[in-house]
């Protein structure tokens, strides 16, 4: 009798814990539905979506096992209701259509992390290559540097991409296609920018925008840590943690005011609409549903496999997008794997 109380309770308590990874699960789906300057927790559950969904799923099959069929039900749903999300990172690739014979263009956006340090402009060149071997015709940059040593990157690139828009400090957009028209897109309190460019492609035009929106303040916080190390200075574990995550959700505001202002700018667009940037927040966030409003993202049109964006350790995460807007048609969207930024490099064919 003893063993089947046991039994019995520590069924109770799985249902219980299987009831609850199920709440946050959902609050994690809606999580990007709540501004972070006023809903923080909320905000954050989207953060933990993976880890949950992995839980969910080892919940799954622990209930099949045991044969519990109505209890089953829960993680089951559940991760039904996880397939959206999951395709913002995983895609099977089966509604890609890789046929390059179709009229379109390239588009790329790259963060370029330390673009102009060296003196010889070898990375400036090698993602120029880069560019070139993959016929890009047009290239949003956000990290850019005119110069790298006495060489001016612009005078380069724009011996292949014949016209070029600057935005505020580090934004650039080069384009094989004439641009006819540009705006800055300035951020309060940031060194953070936007821009947007309209860019006649074969006679339609399309208004393009780079955005590269609040970083989250969590390397800063790591460096002074490390820093502080090398000096020999002993740094709490908690006052470490305390900082990051001060930094990040001051960075989760932040972004948020950043992402209504380009909304606002892409409503108002009178071309279809291509928005390619460092977002520098995840799927599912609420910078993600609010920069991505009625648009397409393009990685869920015709991406495929796991997309992660980050190029550092194991920050296998995605924070760079091209989307576009409704009347548009991709047909192909991947990533390549280059050690010139700390970022990958994101393309996608656009068909005209």
């Amino acid at each position: 009798m003893g063993k089947l109380a046991i039994y019995k309770y520590l069924s109770f308590m799985m249902l219980v814990f299987t009831i609850l990874v199920t709440v946050f699960i959902i609050m994690g789906l809606f999580g990007g539905n709540s501004n972070p300057a006023t809903g923080t927790a909320m905000a954050l559950t989207v953060f933990a979506l993976p880890v949950l969904i992995v839980i969910d799923i080892v919940l799954l099959l622990f209930w099949l096992i045991r044969r519990r069929w109505i209890w089953a039900i829960i993680p089951g749903v559940t991760l039904l209701c996880c397939i959206p999300y999951i395709g913002t990172i995983y895609q099977t690739g089966l509604f890609s259509d890789n046929d390059t014979s179709k009229s379109g263009v390239n588009i790329a956006t790259y963060n370029v992390c330390r673009f102009g340090m060296e003196m010889n402009g070898y990375k400036s060149g090698d993602i120029l290559s880069m560019m070139k071997r993959k016929d890009i015709g047009i290239l949003c940059m956000q990290e850019y540097q005119e110069t790298s040593g006495e060489k001016k990157n612009s005078e380069t690139y724009k011996k292949y991409f014949t016209d070029m828009a600057k935005g505020q400090d580090d934004m650039v957009i080069f384009s094989r296609y004439p641009i006819l028209e540009s705006k800055t897109i300035m951020f309060e309190n940031t060194g953070n920018s936007g821009m947007w460019a309209d860019i006649d492609v074969n006679g339609r035009v399309f208004r393009v925008f780079n955005v590269h929106l609040q970083t989250t303040g969590i390397n800063g916080a790591l460096h002074r840590a490390n820093k502080q190390a090398s000096q020999g200075k002993a740094y709490e574990r908690s006052k470490l943690f305390r900082a990051m995550y001060g930094n990040y959700t001051m960075g989760m505001d932040k972004r948020a005011l950043q992402a209504d202002l380009v909304a606002s700018e892409i409503k108002q667009s009178p071309h279809p609409v291509i928005l390619c940037g460092d977002f520098n927040d995840i799927p599912y966030s609420y910078v993600y549903k609010t920069m991505k409003g009625d648009l397409v993202d393009g990685f869920k049109e015709c991406g495929k496999g796991l997309m992660y964006t980050m190029n550092s350790g194991k920050k296998w995460v995605r924070i760079d997008y091209i989307f576009h807007s409704e009347g548009l048609k991709g047909s192909n969207y991947y990533k390549e794997n280059t050690s010139y930024s700390d970022h990958f490099p994101v393309f996608m064919r656009i068909n005209l």
